[in-house]
C-alpha cells in the first residue's frame, strides 16, 4: 500500500485533517486541496490513486469535481469517492453519473473508510 497516493478534498480543515491523518497512519500518501478548484488544479499535475472529496463546498461541488476529474485521460480509472453530509438518494444518483466510484456519509467511521479505500487502491 505504500506510495499510494490519495487527494482529499474538503472545504472544512479540520474534517480535512481528520481523513487525511486516519489515511496517512495507515501508510497512504495523502494531499489535500479546500476547494474543487484547488483539487483539480492539483489532479492536473500529477496523479494520484484515488480521490475523497467533500459534496458541499464553495467554488466547485464535489460532482462538478467529479465530472471535471472524469474528463482528464489520466482520470478515467481512478476511484472517486464523495464524503457527504448529504445522503439524498438523486444526489448520490447525479454524483454515479458524473463518475463517482463510491458515497460516504459524515459522520464517516474511519474502519470503513479504510476498508472501502483497500478495496479501489
Amino acid at each position: 500500500m505504500s506510495g499510494r497516493s490519495i487527494l482529499v478534498v474538503d472545504d472544512t480543515r479540520s474534517m480535512r485533517m481528520m481523513v487525511a491523518n486516519v489515511l496517512t497512519a495507515a501508510g497512504y500518501d495523502v494531499s489535500e486541496a479546500g476547494d474543487g478548484a484547488q483539487a483539480l488544479a492539483l489532479a492536473q499535475q500529477r496523479q494520484f490513486d484515488l480521490v475523497v472529496t467533500d459534496h458541499n463546498m464553495p467554488e466547485m461541488d464535489g460532482v462538478t469535481l467529479v465530472r471535471a476529474l472524469r474528463q482528464l485521460p489520466d482520470y478515467d480509472g481512478v476511484a472517486l469517492l464523495v464524503l457527504s453530509t448529504e445522503a439524498d438518494a438523486a444526489l448520490k444518483q447525479r454524483g454515479r453519473e458524473a463518475g463517482a466510484t463510491g458515497w460516504m456519509v459524515k459522520p464517516f467511521d474511519p474502519q470503513r473508510m479504510l476498508d472501502i479505500v483497500g478495496k479501489f487502491i
